[in-house]
């Protein structure tokens, strides 16, 4: 008689557990979510660093396999035929790349003033567009207006002086604290990158530990198998990335576009992020073959087609689908989702982020019997 009435109390705790459970695990699930927005800078600077690692872990294994040697070996090798190339093409392209930047710069602005005068012309408001010429602007014409009168010349109060002085302080400040923390992030890239490269087999066998130990041999092989799909993936971006700035570069100076040089290099550092480097890199292209004419500009646009056409029906179906194969409508989905949540950073790393989760994806479909069942 004692059983019926342990049942339902049985049942409640029952209940009252998977409540608290459920409670809980969203609770921690929400708070992870929260926790990895807030450091989505950070996560992504690590992630950067062990792309980076996968990359340097990639060639040596690449090295090993022509010339053999110790990994320790092999890897300070490319570390030196790495860093003799970036040394190379700084100090040999580097009055180059600043000079055909400053060039590319200058052409840009004339092109916004002349699209400035063009829109005041029909009538387009175009305050947004103010360059800084409003007071000269204004003096040219109180000169205009009235011939041989010198406008008065009366010396700024203290206040516009300390105000003034206080904006260049506050610039000059932005923009140190800027360029210490792109170079800072740079060289984090660079030591996570030659901290994973070194110790690869430390650092795997230490996130496999972090599994629960019925499950350590399903996450050994989904980190094998997502460390080599990383390192092919890298090895073909490598090369798209250079075969679209050779073209690019060399197309461009056949033009007779100015900047070429650096126009090439931006193209193929945008080809690092699909589909929407591509369109970033053909714009700024177009834009700055406007100040060499029609002529010039149309000629940029068809190499521009023929360069994303070289990317993406060629280079990517023989280099790419060999490494990872996902559909283009959800990649550049997946592009704009975490471009818009997580900045640049998500829109740059949204294509190994997916390869990684197509890893953990395909790996619990084959362990899962029902998906088993569906697919057969």
């Amino acid at each position: 008689m004692t059983a019926p009435a342990e049942d339902p109390k049985q049942a409640r705790n029952d209940l009252a557990s998977a409540i608290a459970i459920g409670g809980i695990s969203t609770v921690a699930f929400a708070a992870s979510l929260f926790a990895a927005w807030y450091f989505a800078a950070t996560l992504f600077l690590i992630f950067a660093g062990v792309l980076f690692g996968v990359f340097l872990s990639a060639i040596t294994e690449l090295v090993g396999r022509v010339i053999g040697g110790p990994h320790g070996l092999r890897l300070l090798l490319v570390c030196v035929v790495l860093t003799g190339l970036f040394s190379g093409i700084v100090v040999l392209g580097g009055n180059t790349i600043a000079d055909q930047a400053t060039l590319l710069s200058n052409t840009i602005k004339s092109q916004i003033v002349n699209v400035k005068g063009f829109l005041e012309q029909h009538g387009v408001d175009t305050s947004f567009l103010e360059l800084g010429t409003t007071t000269s602007t204004t003096t040219t014409t109180t000169t205009t207006d009235h011939p041989g009168v010198v406008p008065p010349r009366n010396l700024p109060s203290a206040g516009a002086i300390a105000s003034g002085g206080g904006a260049i302080v506050s610039q000059t400040l932005k923009l140190i604290l800027g360029a210490v923390s792109a170079v800072g992030n740079f060289f984090i890239v660079i030591f996570l990158g030659l901290c994973f490269a070194a110790q690869p087999g430390v650092y795997r066998a230490g996130l496999i530990r972090t599994a629960p130990r019925q499950f350590r041999p399903q996450v050994s092989a989904i980190v094998d198998d997502t460390g080599d799909m990383l390192q092919r993936w890298l090895l073909a971006q490598m090369i798209t990335m250079f075969a679209v700035f050779a073209v690019t570069a060399i197309g461009l100076t056949i033009i007779g576009i100015p900047g070429a040089f650096i126009l090439g290099i931006q193209a193929g550092l945008l080809a690092f992020i699909p589909t929407v480097g591509a369109i970033l890199g053909g714009l700024i292209i177009v834009l700055a073959a406007i100040a060499s004419g029609w002529v010039a500009v149309v000629s940029a646009f068809a190499l521009f087609l023929g360069v994303h056409s070289l990317e993406s029906y060629i280079l990517t179906p023989l280099i790419q689908r060999q490494a990872i194969d996902i559909p283009p409508a959800t990649l550049f989905a997946t592009q704009i989702l975490l471009g818009i949540v997580f900045g640049l950073w998500g829109l740059a790393l949204a294509l190994p982020l997916m390869a990684i989760a197509k890893v953990v994806i395909n790996h619990l479909r084959a362990e899962d019997p029902a998906a088993e069942g569906v697919t057969a």
